[in-house]
């Protein structure tokens, strides 16, 4: 059986369903037989995206429009990807991911009690543990957010949280550390203009669409003096979103988890991967370091293994990079 496909589970509300992650999770839910309607303004999410049931295009914020979509029938859980997700345009621009991200959070819950939603997965990030500093963080890390994106996911959660607590709402909170990659059937990946992610702007460097890329500082308390993260594969975390909807329909108790590998890359060893993937020996130079980067950010998943009595895959970073760098051939390739 497919994770998450169970009859009770057959009705899911995807909000940012035409986004990255979400997109990814829209065609595994329509692989394993549910009924999906995606919610999405299209701000950075695109409709070719959407491989799997109904796009009805509007804002979260727009709590009409919220009360018409759930109003359609009875959704047996919302999926909540929707929102803002770039570190250093929080901190420009704080108010907008306070309003994305914490206020169209409270919307979707105020709007999931009225129409009697009782199982509710969130979409949240390793941000919120700021500068932490263990080997591995585990869930049991306190929560010290050091940017606007950070804190307003962290509100997001006390939020859910508490209506949990108030109301018949059970609910998994998925905390993602560094996601990448791409769908093998090269349908589905990360796009948009402005790319950030490291895996990305590695492979656009390498296809020639930059001249060269950035190491932000190299005097860290690493091995190689580079940043280290946790990198997951998108399909992987797609599906730990199906295995969080099979744990809710089995009654289990509200949780927080982390999805990661546990286990890290430096910022060197993720460029050499892309080089090695892309036999291409691009330029790479060192600048400064930027505000608010820990040395490591590596997860601990031993709980969400437990939880959902499921093993990820593990995808290895060559392979993440391999598969990242052929979705950017085939947006090039699109261009010319």
């Amino acid at each position: 059986m497919n994770p998450g496909s169970d009859k009770l589970n057959k009705r899911i509300l995807v909000t940012g369903g035409a986004g990255y992650i979400g997109s990814h999770v829209v065609r595994q839910l329509g692989e394993a037989g549910h009924a999906v309607t995606v919610l999405d303004n299209l701000s950075t999410g695109r409709r070719e995206a959407v491989l799997s049931g109904e796009l009805v295009l509007g804002d979260l914020a727009d709590s009409a429009l919220l009360d018409t979509v759930l109003g359609q029938g009875r959704f047996d859980a919302v999926m909540h990807f929707a929102g803002s997700i770039v570190v250093p345009e929080s901190v420009s621009d704080p108010l907008k991911y306070y309003a994305n991200n914490t206020a169209n959070t409270l919307q979707l819950l105020d709007a999931c009690l009225r129409h009697g939603v009782g199982r509710f997965i969130f979409s949240s990030t390793a941000a919120v543990y700021g500068m932490a500093e263990a080997a591995l963080v585990s869930e049991d890390q306190p929560p010290a957010p050091i940017n606007p994106y950070g804190a307003s996911k962290l509100m997001s959660e006390r939020m859910i949280a508490d209506v949990a607590a108030a109301h018949p709402l059970k609910y998994v909170i998925l905390r993602y550390f560094n996601v990448a990659g791409a769908e093998n059937s090269g349908r589905l990946g990360q796009s948009g203009a402005g790319a950030t992610h490291l895996i990305r702007v590695a492979c656009q460097t390498a296809l020639g669409l930059r001249p060269e890329m950035t190491i932000y500082g190299d005097d860290y308390p690493t091995p190689d003096g580079t940043c280290i993260r946790d990198y997951i594969h998108v399909e992987d975390l797609a599906e730990a979103h199906l295995e969080a909807l099979g744990y809710l329909k089995r009654g289990s108790a509200s949780a927080v988890l982390n999805f990661g590998y546990a286990r890290g890359y430096s910022v060197r060893e993720v460029v050499a991967a892309v080089k090695q993937a892309s036999g291409v020996d691009f330029k790479v130079r060192v600048g400064e370091r930027r505000g608010g980067d820990p040395a490591r950010l590596v997860s601990a998943n031993a709980r969400l293994k437990a939880a959902f009595d499921w093993q990820p895959r593990g995808t290895s970073l060559e392979e993440i990079a391999r598969s990242a760098l052929a979705w950017e051939k085939r947006l090039l390739a699109k261009t010319r």
